[in-house]
């Protein structure tokens, strides 16, 4: 997204952290920008009950934590990391600096968050509006289109069916069950625990 070295420069310092590692909390003050070098980090929100409910996983190349920055409130869900994770870390103050000093960052950083709002209201129509097996397949399509979270090569799937689940908001019940019936139709293929997505696979929904 944003050069590390042009981060670097800013005075971004290189952080690490294992799997499960908690970045920031959700209501927390947005005090740094992050972008992953290596490894992958989820973005959640915790209902009270405990269950936690998945609003994007960032991988590396991409950038978190901006949208506080922009607004100059707290962050609306936390950070964690999915998988041991490199990152560099940029004050608040440098990466608002940088929006201003290079103005195509700014448009990008822009796209990205119309991108991810985007999706959200694509999410929100199919949750409401579709059955498990048209909500899941949908939502790997769109993922497919889009180049995220399925392997460009062997197109298998890089979420686990409890991610899908907090995704969603449907039971793992359901979408081990969902996803059952779309292999039975050929939209999927399951190999020893592992789904693969036809390469070949359509039928986009507008969002």
């Amino acid at each position: 997204m944003i050069p590390s070295e042009l981060l670097i420069e800013k005075g971004a310092t290189v952080k690490k952290v294992e799997s499960a590692e908690v970045i920031f909390h959700e209501n927390s003050p947005s005090n740094f920008y992050y972008q992953v070098i290596s490894g992958r980090v989820r973005v959640c929100n915790f209902l009270p009950d405990g269950k936690e409910v998945l609003q994007k996983v960032v991988c590396a190349g991409e950038g978190f934590g901006e949208v506080a920055i922009l607004d100059n409130g707290f962050h609306v869900a936390s950070a964690i990391a999915d998988k041991p994770c490199t990152m560099l870390k940029l004050s608040s103050s440098a990466f608002m600096e940088i929006l201003k000093d290079y103005h195509s960052f700014m448009l990008l950083v822009t796209q990205r968050i119309a991108r991810e709002l985007r999706f959200k209201l694509f999410m929100t129509k199919m949750i409401c509006s579709y059955s498990p097996e048209e909500i899941l397949f949908h939502l790997l399509n769109k993922l497919n289109d889009e180049n995220k979270l399925i392997c460009g090569e062997c197109h298998r799937l890089m979420l686990t069916r409890q991610q899908l689940a907090n995704m969603t908001g449907l039971r793992v019940e359901t979408i081990i069950r969902a996803m059952k019936n779309l292999e039975k139709e050929d939209k999927l293929t399951i190999v020893k625990g592992k789904v693969f997505i036809p390469s070949y696979c359509t039928g986009k929904v507008e969002g």
